[in-house]
């Protein structure tokens, strides 16, 4: 049986940033469930099925992921390679949430098959406003592919 909460899944290694996304979703009443990973290896072992996260439901995927790029073990470009290749995750939206300003994580985030690239805003308000606004398009707006 499919998830009908609309979790979400956000890949994050700064508790600060995890903390305003929270914010921003409890304000917006948009997600039943956020679950948190700290690393691309827990990220992949989160939607795969394997390691920390070893016997879960993978018929209860996330309707959608945000990524950063910047993390611990496999980086985010990885998380995304992964996630593009394997039928049961290749049609769950990625946004890419993250500080860089680099072209090439840009263009290699779209390269991998990213919907979206947002470079995270550095001041409180704008953070919140914008993780409510990605929230509202791909969970409320967007006709997300079944998997």
């Amino acid at each position: 049986m499919k998830n009908l909460a609309k979790t979400i899944l956000l890949v994050e290694d700064n508790s600060d940033d995890e903390e305003l996304t929270r914010i921003a979703f409890e304000e917006s009443r948009l997600a039943n469930e956020l679950v948190v990973v700290r690393d691309g290896e827990e990220a992949l072992d989160y939607l795969f099925g394997t390691g920390r996260h070893a016997g879960r439901d993978l018929d209860n995927m996330p309707q959608l992921i945000l990524l950063d790029l910047k993390l611990p073990k496999v980086n985010g470009h990885e998380v995304l390679e992964r996630i593009r290749a394997d039928a049961r995750t290749r049609y769950i939206p990625v946004v890419v949430l993250t500080t860089s300003s680099e072209e090439s994580d840009l263009l290699g985030s779209y390269d991998l098959g990213a919907n979206s690239f947002i470079q995270k805003p550095v001041d409180f308000v704008s953070f919140i406003e914008a993780v409510r606004q990605v929230g509202a398009y791909w969970l409320v707006l967007n006709a997300n592919a079944p998997h």
